[in-house]
């Protein structure tokens, strides 16, 4: 079984990273690529594109001016330690064991706008380029074009290296464009999670995103690897709950209000 998640807009470059075990990625030389126009890019430029404050235009245009394609612990961090989101706070990657991160190196990918696919210890500086970003490079209009089959074959090598019967997709709508579903060697499970709120189930961001990070620890802390297994998570109050599933979508759903 291999799953997908979507990186984080924030990141944690300050914590002392819980492993020393670390990855290069694989498609960096194409983030080199892609690195050749982001680089030209003006505050100014990113604050219209990204439609992001001034602040954060001037930071990730110094991000941008700073990188480089040598990857150390000393100028990088695991992507799984670095992003710091709402998924990541589900992850807790923190608490996993030596064990854990070797099982999650193997079944889990990060979708990327600029590295396009990273393992969990592959190394990474610090950047912020949205999947969903309009940015007009040497092979598109978008990075959707940018990235093309890319993102999709390395996918389908994974799967073949694990034997993996099911991709899980436990991204974003967004970042989810960027793989190309009829060419994937794996059945397709897209895990829903909803909240009762109001008098019904509803799908609640923040609550989402968190219970796909928690889909992921608990995948990897019982090394789960058939579609049974996916189906009895139980974290934060979540139950499968077969009445609103629809094939290759289980809806997981809970009662915060109880």
């Amino acid at each position: 079984m291999l799953y997908v998640v979507s990186p984080a807009k924030n990141l944690d470059y300050e914590t002392p990273p819980v492993t020393e075990t670390y990855t290069q990625p694989e498609l960096l030389n194409d983030a080199q690529e892609l690195m050749k126009t982001c680089v030209t890019l003006t505050p100014v430029d990113l604050s219209n594109l990204m439609h992001i404050s001034d602040k954060l235009a001037g930071l990730n245009a110094a991000r941008f001016a700073q990188w480089q394609p040598n990857f150390t612990p000393d100028n990088a961090k695991q992507a799984i330690l670095a992003f710091n989101g709402d998924v990541y706070t589900g992850i807790e990657a923190t608490s996993f064991s030596q064990q854990d991160f070797d099982y999650c190196q193997t079944h889990l990918r990060i979708l990327s706008g600029l590295y396009g696919l990273l393992k969990p210890l592959d190394l990474m500086q610090p950047y912020r380029l949205e999947m969903g970003t309009k940015l007009a490079n040497t092979r598109g209009k978008n990075l959707y074009e940018f990235w093309g089959e890319l993102i999709t074959n390395k996918l389908n090598e994974q799967i073949a290296a694990t034997k993996s019967e099911f991709l899980v997709n436990l991204a974003s709508t967004e970042y989810f464009k960027s793989v190309k579903k009829k060419q994937l060697n794996a059945q397709l499970i897209t895990p829903m999670f909803k909240d009762w709120k109001n008098g019904q189930y509803k799908m609640i961001s923040f609550f989402a995103k968190k219970a796909r990070g928690m889909m992921v620890q608990y995948l990897v802390k019982n090394k789960i690897e058939n579609l049974e297994g996916l189906l009895a998570f139980d974290m934060a109050g979540y139950q499968y709950n077969p009445e609103l599933s629809k094939p290759n979508e289980p809806c997981f759903t809970r009662n915060i209000e109880d």
